[in-house]
Protein backbone atom coordinates (compact mmCIF):
# COMPACT_ATOMS: atom_id res chain seq x y z
CA UNK A 1 0.00 0.00 0.00
CA UNK A 2 1.05 3.59 -0.67
CA UNK A 3 2.74 5.21 2.28
CA UNK A 4 2.90 9.45 2.47
CA UNK A 5 5.36 11.29 4.32
CA UNK A 6 4.37 13.01 7.28
CA UNK A 7 7.05 16.35 7.92
CA UNK A 8 6.97 18.19 11.30
CA UNK A 9 9.00 21.19 12.70
CA UNK A 10 8.77 22.91 15.77
CA UNK A 11 8.57 26.78 15.43
CA UNK A 12 8.80 28.76 18.29
CA UNK A 13 6.10 27.44 20.77
CA UNK A 14 4.42 25.04 18.30
CA UNK A 15 5.05 22.26 16.17
CA UNK A 16 4.33 22.28 12.29
CA UNK A 17 3.42 19.26 10.13
CA UNK A 18 2.45 18.77 6.16
CA UNK A 19 2.48 16.00 3.85
CA UNK A 20 4.91 16.40 1.71
CA UNK A 21 3.11 14.64 -1.24
CA UNK A 22 -0.47 16.48 -0.92
CA UNK A 23 -0.71 20.25 -1.17
CA UNK A 24 -2.51 21.68 1.03
CA UNK A 25 -2.52 19.07 3.89
CA UNK A 26 -0.73 20.90 7.01
CA UNK A 27 -1.66 21.63 10.62
CA UNK A 28 -0.22 22.68 13.90
CA UNK A 29 -0.10 21.57 17.23
CA UNK A 30 1.20 22.81 20.62
CA UNK A 31 2.78 19.26 20.95
CA UNK A 32 4.16 16.49 18.53
CA UNK A 33 1.13 14.15 19.43
CA UNK A 34 -1.33 16.97 19.06
CA UNK A 35 0.53 17.43 15.86
CA UNK A 36 0.17 14.42 14.12
CA UNK A 37 -3.52 13.64 15.25
CA UNK A 38 -4.40 16.69 13.84
CA UNK A 39 -2.23 16.00 10.55
CA UNK A 40 -4.51 12.57 10.36
CA UNK A 41 -7.57 14.43 10.74
CA UNK A 42 -6.42 16.79 7.65
CA UNK A 43 -5.69 15.08 5.39
CA UNK A 44 -9.21 12.96 5.69
CA UNK A 45 -10.46 16.21 5.55
CA UNK A 46 -8.84 17.29 2.47
CA UNK A 47 -9.59 13.83 0.77
CA UNK A 48 -12.95 14.30 1.62
CA UNK A 49 -13.35 17.48 0.06
CA UNK A 50 -11.32 16.81 -2.90
CA UNK A 51 -14.02 13.96 -3.49
CA UNK A 52 -16.93 15.79 -3.09
CA UNK A 53 -15.75 18.49 -5.20
CA UNK A 54 -14.73 15.97 -8.13
CA UNK A 55 -18.23 14.55 -7.42
CA UNK A 56 -20.10 18.10 -7.77
CA UNK A 57 -17.56 18.95 -11.37
CA UNK A 58 -18.60 15.66 -12.84
CA UNK A 59 -22.34 15.41 -11.46
CA UNK A 60 -24.54 13.80 -14.71
CA UNK A 61 -21.44 13.17 -16.78
CA UNK A 62 -20.83 9.20 -17.47
CA UNK A 63 -17.54 8.51 -15.11
CA UNK A 64 -15.72 5.25 -14.55
CA UNK A 65 -14.85 5.68 -10.78
CA UNK A 66 -12.24 2.78 -9.49
CA UNK A 67 -10.12 2.25 -5.88
CA UNK A 68 -6.13 2.60 -6.70
CA UNK A 69 -3.56 1.08 -5.16
CA UNK A 70 -0.02 1.06 -5.26
CA UNK A 71 3.49 0.10 -4.00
Amino acid sequence: MAKLTAVYKKSGKWYLGWIEEIPGVNTQGKTLQETKENLKEALLLVLETNRMLSQKALMGQKVIREALSFA
